[in-house]
């Protein structure tokens, strides 16, 4: 698979089942309706979609350029972090409007689901790579 289509279709797994399960959560946890928290859910992974196929762009770029090659538990941790640290600062603004409370809230609410995604966003890219192979980027020459 082409390191494009590879980052389209991860990104678009991975997004789909993040609104499975974040969407019914929302709903519960915040008392909004099932469709405004799909909405919602659809929304933000709309934003991390787009954060996910360039930070995996950038990230790649440098996995590339590293003399050890291959996937340490390190390297996936440093992966999720970097990934779930910049979507804090597409999604509090978001939250924030959405839910019509406070940035400080949408933090809060935000770094709640962080926890989440940390785990969810390491097992996810382990599984994928196990589904799909490592990119040309991970793999030894």
């Amino acid at each position: 698979m082409s390191p494009r289509r590879r980052r389209i279709v991860q990104a678009l797994l991975y997004e789909f089942i993040a609104i499975a399960v974040v969407g019914p959560v929302l709903a519960w946890v915040y008392g909004h309706s099932m469709s405004s928290s799909l909405t919602l859910a659809a929304l933000m992974s709309s934003v991390a979609l787009a954060w996910n196929y360039a930070f995996n762009a950038l990230f790649e770029r440098w996995e590339a350029r590293q003399a050890q090659r291959g996937r340490s538990l390190a390297r996936r941790i440093a992966h999720g972090i970097g990934f779930e640290g910049g979507l804090v600062f597409w999604l509090v603004p978001v939250m924030a409007w959405w839910l019509s409370i406070g940035w400080w809230e949408a933090l809060l609410a935000d770094l709640a689901l962080l926890l989440f995604f940390m785990v969810y966003t390491v097992a996810f890219t382990w599984a994928f790579d196990r589904l799909f192979g490592l990119p040309a980027s991970a793999r030894a020459a």
